[in-house]
């Protein structure tokens, strides 16, 4: 990065202002959520253009407006968020995406960030501690294991629940923190010049200087069997690797440390849920002159005869509207971006194909959203999670339910995440169940219409449905069928459908062990192989909510040739200081 020329910094002053009243009205809400796509709306003497309003777009949004960019965020879907929005049926809010965030104590960059790109207006609600339960075993042989944060006390009840593995515990928090730390080198490989960073890979070097990617290359089944023979101790160790959608056996040890360590110190909950996030990104966006508009899905990008983007069309109804901008920004993934968004002479360029090849479609997301009747205390809900599994052998749980037959797998669901958003906030009564399903298995009513896709399939939803339900009336016996008022799914075509996803996956591109290797870190880079065309997001850093920032950090800091790692590192040292002051610590 040419140090010489160096943009704006979007982090130069503390924005952050004092609380204003929340809003609850949802008609206000989304006068700021929902703002749909006409042409009157489009701002002129456009900046850049964002394609896809997940996290990973509103962010780099935000960052570009604060330096005074006008900047236009399309979204297909009917609302912004991405998978931080929030929907509503039968009186009963849930959110699509975000069930719990860590790193948000005291003055971290990521909490400093996230204050910065909302001007101090998001606010968070810490969950209860233990925050998450890891449930192991059938019902007549159900172990538990409370999950605590806290450096010290993560590591205290753990060998409580583990008497004699000790050894095994000190050393995988060893590694996971050594392991964790090392994240830097990942961004550094993707914004050094592209030489030094070839030479970094094919050296070797990389390994030798980050503990990280020496990890990397290691699975997470490999690790902690060499920890312990204990294997209830082997599986609260991987618990957590449905946070990124890789069985053990095929995860980065290294990826998988990054999430112990993000919860380290304890998760948190958006006050009000997920699309506070948005509702307050998107006025700074506005404040710069730009916008962020819905129901504008963007058929293809615009190039000229040098092969540089100069904008996007959309489709409404049967016409194509142009707009036009120096630069376009996709937050809509590698899959989308290169596969149906680019011009098929352009798809068929080496760079592209090379991109392509490097990287394979994530698992399909599964979600089931109950409302209830009955208050959390009657429910006997409270602000954690739970994740169940029918025994401690994930990889042959895993492998057997995606590897047969849809009906089958149906009542075998290997994996379920049980978040109950309303104890986390003060709404009515929900759960969020999280697993995975295979794409292929639901693949045959992807042309159908969204809300009348057939008895078949409905009764495909339904074997899932029944399967988790039973699972959950286990976990929480105050909860009976009498008292669920809502029950639906959202399968893999649902995602596509709402976050257009490629193949239902929530968490992008495969966050396998192939994922990190060196060179197709260094490779996959905010620049693409087209000129004026930038990646932004989960595919271009990693997965989740603080790996789509961490993209969005990333690309911005290639537009505005400066390291926005760096610089949000150095004001929420300077934010610390200043609250210090003023507290007379």
């Amino acid at each position: 990065m040419d140090t010489s020329s160096r943009g704006p910094n979007p982090f130069e002053t503390d924005t952050r202002e004092p609380l204003k009243k929340m809003v609850h009205d949802k008609k206000e809400k989304n006068k700021v959520l929902k703002q749909g796509f006409v042409t009157s709306k489009v701002p002129d003497n456009l900046d850049a253009i964002i394609i896809g309003s997940g996290i990973g777009g509103l962010g780099l949004a935000v960052l570009l407006a604060k330096v005074g960019k006008k900047v236009l965020v399309l979204e297909q879907h009917d609302r912004a968020g991405g998978c931080c929005h929030t929907f509503t049926e039968k009186g009963f809010a849930f959110d699509v995406g975000i069930h719990y965030i860590g790193e948000l104590k005291g003055h971290t960059p990521f909490r400093c960030m996230l204050d910065q790109m909302t001007n101090g207006q998001l606010q968070w609600d810490p969950m209860d501690n233990p925050f998450d339960h890891v449930v192991l075993g059938p019902p007549e042989n159900r172990r538990r294991y409370p999950i605590y944060s806290g450096k010290t006390r993560f590591l205290e009840e753990l060998k409580k629940c583990f008497p004699g593995e000790e050894k095994a515990i000190d050393e995988y928090i060893r590694l996971v923190k050594k392991a964790g730390r090392g994240i830097w080198f990942f961004a550094l490989l993707k914004l050094c010049p592209a030489p030094v960073a070839k030479f970094l890979v094919y050296t070797g070097l990389v390994n030798h200087l980050s503990f990280f990617f020496k990890m990397a290359s290691r699975s997470l089944t490999e690790v902690v069997n060499e920890l312990t023979e204990n294997k209830d101790l082997r599986a609260v160790f991987s618990y957590i690797f449905g946070t990124y959608g890789n069985m053990p056996k095929d995860a980065s040890f290294a990826m998988h440390s990054l999430l112990v360590t993000h919860f380290l110190n304890g998760a948190w909950y958006p006050k009000g849920g997920a699309s506070e996030i948005a509702y307050h990104m998107i006025p700074i966006i506005e404040k710069a002159g730009g916008a962020v508009l819905v129901r504008a899905p963007v058929n293809r990008i615009l190039f000229n005869e040098a092969k540089e983007a100069y904008g996007v069309s959309v489709k409404k109804g049967d016409e194509e509207i142009n707009i036009h901008a120096p630069m376009v920004i996709s937050n809509a993934g590698i899959f989308n971006t290169y596969q149906k968004l680019l011009p098929k002479d352009l798809q068929a360029l080496p760079g592209i194909q090379k991109h392509l090849s490097m990287m394979k479609n994530g698992e399909g997301g599964l979600s089931v959203f109950i409302g209830l009747s009955g208050s959390k205390e009657e429910l006997g809900l409270k602000a954690d999670n739970y994740w169940v599994f029918p025994e401690n052998n994930f990889d042959e749980l895993v492998e057997k339910y995606m590897k047969g037959q849809r009906e089958e797998s149906a009542n075998n669901v290997p994996l379920v995440f049980v978040a109950s958003p309303s104890a986390k906030d003060s709404t009515k009564s929900t759960l969020t169940l999280v697993s995975f399903a295979k794409y292929e298995w639901f693949e045959e009513w992807k042309d159908d219409k969204v809300k009348n896709r057939g008895v078949e399939y409905k009764e495909l939803k339904q074997a899932f449905i029944d399967s988790v339900l039973e699972v959950v009336m286990d976990i929480f016996p105050k909860i009976t069928r009498d008292k669920i008022e809502f029950i639906d799914a959202g399968t893999p075509i649902t995602n596509t459908h709402y976050i257009a996803s490629s193949r239902g996956e929530i968490y992008g591109a495969d966050h396998g062990i192939t994922r990190f290797n060196p060179d197709l870190v260094a490779t996959m880079r905010p620049q693409t192989p087209l000129k004026n065309l930038y990646l932004t997001g989960q595919d271009l850093f990693l997965c989740g909510f603080a790996g789509a920032l961490a993209g969005a950090l990333t690309c911005g800091s290639v537009i505005l040739n400066r390291n926005l790692h760096l610089d949000a590192i150095a004001l929420a040292k300077k934010t610390k200081h200043v609250d210090a002051k003023l507290k007379g610590e």
